[in-house]
């Protein structure tokens, strides 16, 4: 098992705005920000541009349309690997490529597996070495509480158990997309707010010889679960979106968004945390999202971001 010994903090990059500064002022302000990792949903040549040689890590996939081209035509992935890896190999940090976003279950989720080894092959013509995997929600899981009773769904349990194995094969990991917003918004009346928040060290959930006083790490736990489960134990699981919407609803508040990630900031960074399931893995996770962005669904979907799109900060957080 390898050891994770720095923590990993990044956030999500993403563009469904018409109102957000250009791609060189969002890395320049990541820097300013020491902001290290980034993830960005769909191959931009503007900010990959900008991304070279500035010493951030990329987590980058192909848009979810393109799934079906990469998994059936090899030469569709060496094309796609050609223009939007191989120029920026040796100047930009690739963290993991991610085929498809929470594709799985869905019409999609066939072609991921298949999208993920042609890639893994043309990475290999070019003898470039990323890791390749996927993003997926949650929703990949059946029963989820307690975490130890965890199994992936009936609709997602076939799909997700060879990609879980492939990913054990390769030594990579599964990105996972983690919400303890949703989760609460869903249930007020049954979860603690202070558990959701990372605002208490009381210990809110006993499961077996697993104390939790947070949700994220019980929502970690359970994807580890169902791997385990699912015959790939020593697949880590790294937390691809997380955050707190700081307006839209009654529970989306600049108080409660800036609680929460600036308390995942504190959890990610403190040398003694890790899930109770998997304490020799440090915690590698990206706050959604980098901008407020105006042309998502109204409501919450608008304003996850740590800054406005004048790249002023929605509240103080330190990165």
């Amino acid at each position: 098992m390898r050891l994770t010994k720095r923590a990993q903090l990044g956030v999500n990059y993403g563009m469904i705005a018409n109102n957000l500064p250009t791609p060189s002022q969002v890395i320049s302000l990541c820097q300013s920000k020491k902001i290290n990792y980034i993830r960005i949903f769909h191959p931009d040549h503007t900010v990959l541009t900008a991304l070279q040689n500035s010493g951030i890590k990329l987590i980058m996939g192909p848009l979810n349309q393109d799934l079906p081209s990469l998994a059936q035509d090899q030469t569709f992935a060496n094309n796609w690997v050609q223009t939007y890896i191989n120029p920026y190999k040796s100047s930009i940090k690739f963290r993991y490529l991610a085929m498809g976003n929470e594709v799985i279950p869905g019409d999609l989720s066939s072609y991921v597996l298949p999208a993920m080894k042609r890639v893994k092959t043309a990475l290999r013509s070019y003898n470039i070495s990323i890791r390749v995997t996927t993003s997926v929600a949650s929703q990949v899981l059946g029963q989820s509480f307690p975490p130890s009773v965890s199994t992936f769904s009936e609709e997602s349990k076939s799909v997700m158990t060879q990609i879980a194995q492939y990913l054990e094969s390769k030594r990579s990991s599964l990105l996972v997309n983690l919400y303890p917003y949703f989760a609460y918004a869903g249930e007020p009346d049954h979860i603690r707010l202070d558990y959701a928040i990372f605002n208490t060290s009381q210990v809110i959930v006993t499961d077996g010889a697993c104390k939790y006083s947070n949700m994220l790490d019980a929502m970690m736990d359970s994807m580890y679960w169902a791997l385990r489960k699912a015959g790939a134990p020593n697949v880590r699981v790294v937390a691809s979106e997380t955050g707190w919407p700081s307006a839209g609803d009654r529970f989306a508040t600049v108080d409660l968004a800036k609680t929460y990630n600036n308390n995942l900031v504190k959890h990610v960074k403190s040398q003694k945390m890790a899930t109770p399931l998997k304490p020799e893995e440090r915690i590698e996770a990206y706050i959604f999202a980098l901008f407020n962005e105006n042309l998502k669904p109204n409501g919450v979907e608008q304003n996850f971001g740590l800054f406005y799109p004048s790249m002023e900060p929605v509240y103080p957080i330190k990165l």
